[in-house]
């Protein structure tokens, strides 16, 4: 290989970084470590994965000579290898190696280990889709490797990005504890309630700032894209299984939250009730479902969900016809609650969070008859600004990362 062969990939990576922003930076970006030899930082499409590879190249690495940065899912690969990309970088200095989309590259797990195994002073940081499972009885990335999961916006984040308000991120028993003192102190100047609403139809994922007045189609598209695109090749489908899928997300849009018969289900599919399972799970995979079951999900056993939400709050006014306001609520509390907590059906109340919290959600009327004399029991109540004693205004808990 020569200069000339990879140039194009070389003056894409470089245009790519000078126009990257770095004044605003995900929640994720300072809990990497980055000194790691091999990370995978995975996400749904459209979370923002490629822009924090970019802005770790412009913040950390000055000198263009020591960093390489590739998607693997450019044409250029039609023609050439990885190894021998990588072969040729080493041997001309580069020791940091930054990978996208390297769900598209076949066997990629392999040829990652392989490049991990043989150069002992490279670090790659790679994306893939939140789709993947690593199968770690044919390639054990386990141990070599620190994995991330980046989710959408936060309310918290959205707030930043949108230069609105800059807050700190909360644990959820901190906001347990003392929501009261720290709603009094940050609502006063700013109309929460307002830009809650904003955020809940159009703040979870970060191009909403670019796309303006076309967000909702650029996310219909980002959504084809996944089933159409990401899902045949992570899951090796056929083209039948593609439409089914896309049938299956459009049922549940209609009907959110639906507590699905998985039988009745598959049969108005087509499929049957194993094939409906996996597709729904895969879906949440995707961040495109919110598969809510008794006890922990695990993706090894497919149980039946007691329910089913779409990934986000976004996702229902862009596929769904008519958004319905408690549902709207229970989506973006357990979207959020999700990434650091355990989140399952209880049998009394909405959410049990950590085998400890009980939550119901629900608008400022809502009242505590249905948990009321139950242990670590709270109210996460929408249309209020500041809340009392164990009723806490919801938008807060859009500050937990």
């Amino acid at each position: 290989m020569t200069q000339e062969d990879h140039q194009a990939l070389e003056d894409l990576f470089l245009m790519r970084v000078r126009r990257i922003d770095t004044r605003f930076v995900r929640y994720l970006y300072n809990a990497i470590n980055w000194d790691s030899r091999l990370i995978g930082i995975m996400g749904a499409r459209g979370v923002g994965k490629t822009t924090m590879l970019l802005q770790r190249i412009k913040m950390a690495h000055k000198k263009s000579n020591t960093v390489f940065y590739a998607s693997l899912d450019n044409l250029w690969f039609q023609s050439h290898t990885l190894p021998e990309l990588v072969d040729w970088l080493y041997l001309h200095g580069i020791r940091h190696l930054f990978l996208d989309e390297v769900h598209k590259y076949p066997n990629w797990a392999i040829v990652i280990k392989n490049l991990y195994d043989t150069y002992d002073d490279l670090n790659i940081v790679y994306t893939g889709s939140s789709m993947l499972e690593i199968d770690n009885s044919r390639v054990d990335l386990s141990r070599r490797q620190t994995l991330y999961t980046l989710q959408g916006l936060s309310y918290r984040e959205y707030l930043a990005l949108n230069k609105i308000m800059e807050l700190p991120s909360v644990s959820l028993p901190q906001l347990l504890d003392d929501h009261q003192a720290f709603a009094m102190e940050v609502s006063g100047s700013t109309p929460m309630a307002k830009h809650f609403a904003d955020y809940l139809r159009i703040g979870y994922y970060p191009f909403h700032i670019e796309a303006g007045s076309d967000y909702m189609a650029r996310l219909s598209e980002t959504v084809k894209l996944v089933i159409e695109t990401d899902m045949p090749v992570v899951e090796n489908v056929s083209y039948s299984t593609i439409h089914k899928a896309k049938q299956l997300l459009m049922v549940v849009a209609g009907s959110v939250p639906l507590v699905p018969n998985i039988s009745k289900l598959a049969a108005q599919l087509e499929t049957t009730r194993d094939m409906c399972l996996k597709m729904l799970y895969t879906l949440d995979r995707a961040g495109l479902l919110m598969l809510f079951t008794r006890n922990l999900k695990d993706y090894k056993h497919l149980v039946n969900p007691e329910k089913i939400f779409l990934g986000n709050t976004n996702l229902m006014y862009a596929l769904g016809s008519q958004v319905n306001e408690g549902t709207l609520r229970e989506t973006f509390f357990l979207n959020q609650l999700s990434l650091h907590h355990d989140v399952c059906s209880p049998v009394q109340g909405d959410f049990l969070v950590d085998d400890r919290y009980l939550f119901e959600v629900g608008g400022k009327n809502k009242s505590f008859e249905q948990i009321k004399d139950l242990p670590d029991s709270f109210l996460a109540v929408d249309g209020i600004e500041i809340g009392s004693r164990n009723r806490i205004p919801l938008w807060m808990f859009g500050l937990l990362f």
